[in-house]
């Protein structure tokens, strides 16, 4: 083990400590959180509002604060944005995060706080380092630097001159300077808003440094990664930082990215670690190489509820606590922050692995699935059927998306799939199969729905010319960063504009 990590691994001892305690005792370090966070904001105008300094149990905290989206909660924003302080959490808020989690027209805005940027955002980023030194003592990878690829910040209009950009953008503009030493590229570079210029200065000035680790998006990451072998002109990674060990990949599903990236960097040594990191917080980190699913952390200002799918909608919704959620089922993720965010539903879907400890996957977003048949497919099932059909015929997929045909009356309704191939199938209609058969095999009320072919028929595949989804984010200026192709679609918003343009 080098000489830093044993340094390493000595002063952050007690936080592993820490950890341990709620992997086996969440319930009690979930309640501490939830204590905390409402005597912090007590105080505050929302507190006022609905009495915190009453509340003296979480049932009372469920039946007095209603659920809320953003849309619910874009007023609070807008007031915060213009100065207003302490509104949602104590004091002033001056830095937001834009968030892409959507490629709708709307732009989200998330309060970011000087607590939830040190005790949430930067301690996932400490404990991410820390749970991979516990994996591999003898890794080199702080030896190196990790190369981020992160988004921009803007000025906004309003009259406090408050700061927002994307996430990873606010977390590179805040880092203290010694980080300085061990990632790249520089800020200045890092922070640059227009995403070609930004890729190609990236790309000549990485490819001089020792770089161990990457830090990103997967989607976006392979963009810059083909662009440095096109530079550099060599056959893959390992060639160019011949001591790369670690991907920290979060942001989308790393699935359909899987092979690309196993072709990109040809060594059994490579390491990924996947994380959850949203705008609104940092939330859980994959701390098992041989399971993909992640450790929910309990401890940084966040206090969780889990909402049945079948409450989705409701007026007052049932939500489940740590303590009373079972494996195997699928709940809306709802969080009261120390970013001033109460009970709010962030919009993913997760699934707990596993109870003490609580390990979670992202199985969807509460918005982005297809339903219009009672089907009820989620991200999960689409990428287990599309993994599987590309093992079985040798496809490799950049990006997809899928959304309903609906019926008339002259066909039945059916699925149809804008895939853009990394490397096509030989037989498309084979690929088909293999991707309706699994989606089956994996979602009864799909199977249901395509028995004997009287609801849906065999799903549609179209084949989206090189670049498509690129030029498509492009049009919307959303090039870069977070921001995402939405996978599943319960309308044909997506697709039709896809389609306008895949020509």
């Amino acid at each position: 083990m080098p000489i830093i990590n044993d340094i390493f691994s000595f002063i952050n001892s007690s936080r592993i400590s820490k950890i341990d305690r709620f992997r086996n005792h969440p319930g009690e370090v979930q309640n501490e959180q939830f204590r905390m966070l409402i005597n912090k904001a007590k105080d505050t105008v929302y507190g006022k509002q609905y009495d915190f300094s009453s509340i003296r149990s979480v049932d009372a905290f469920r039946e007095r604060v209603p659920v809320q989206d953003y849309e619910a909660f874009m007023p609070h924003v807008i007031r915060l944005r213009q100065g207003e302080k302490g509104l949602l959490w104590p004091g002033e808020i001056k830095w937001f995060a834009k968030s892409s989690g959507t490629t709708s027209s709307k732009s989200k805005f998330i309060p970011i706080s000087k607590e939830a940027l040190n005790d949430c955002h930067y301690q996932g980023g400490r404990d991410t380092l820390l749970i991979y030194n516990e994996l591999r003592p003898d890794n080199k990878m702080l030896t190196g630097k990790t190369l981020t690829l992160g988004g921009s910040n803007q000025i906004n209009n309003f009259s406090n001159d408050s700061v927002y950009g994307d996430l990873s953008a606010i977390l590179i503009e805040n880092m203290p300077f010694w980080t300085n030493f061990v990632r790249t590229p520089g800020r200045e570079v890092a922070l640059l808003d227009e995403w070609e210029k930004k890729l190609r200065l990236i790309t000549e000035t990485t490819v001089k440094e020792n770089v161990t680790a990457f830090a990103g998006v997967p989607s976006w990451f392979l963009v810059l990664l083909k662009n440095v072998l096109d530079f550099t002109g060599k056959k893959n990674l390992l060639e160019v930082w011949p001591n790369l060990e670690l991907f920290i990949h979060g942001g989308v599903s790393f699935v359909p990215y899987r092979q690309q990236y196993y072709d990109l960097i040809p060594s059994k040594e490579m390491n990924y670690l996947e994380t959850y990191n949203a705008s609104e917080g940092f939330f859980a980190i994959q701390d098992d190489f041989s399971s993909s699913a992640m450790l929910l952390m309990l401890d940084y200002g966040v206090f969780y509820e889990f909402m049945p799918l079948s409450e989705l909608g409701k007026d007052h919704p049932k939500t489940l606590l740590i303590d009373e959620v079972k494996t195997d089922e699928d709940y809306a993720m709802i969080i009261s922050t120390n970013g001033g965010l109460w009970r709010y539903m962030i919009g993913d879907t997760i699934r707990f692995e596993s109870k003490t400890p609580h390990k979670i996957i992202i199985t969807g977003r509460t918005k982005h699935f297809i339903n219009a048949f009672g089907e009820e497919v989620m991200i999960e099932n689409a990428e287990k059927a599309l993994e599987t059909a590309c093992k079985e015929t040798g496809a490799v997929i950049k990006e997809y998306t899928a959304a309903p045909v609906y019926m008339s009356a002259e066909s039945k309704g059916r699925h149809q799939w804008l895939i853009e191939f990394e490397a096509e199938p030989k037989s498309p209609e084979h690929f088909m199969e293999l991707l309706d058969a699994t989606l089956k095999e994996v979602n009864s009320d799909y199977e249901a729905k395509r028995y004997k072919d009287m609801t849906l028929i065999m799903p549609d595949l179209v084949t989206a010319r090189k670049g498509l989804f690129f030029d498509w984010l492009k049009k919307k200026k959303k090039l870069g960063g977070q921001n995402k192709v939405p996978r599943l679609a319960n309308n044909r918003e997506y697709m039709d504009d896809l389609l306008e343009l895949n020509h």
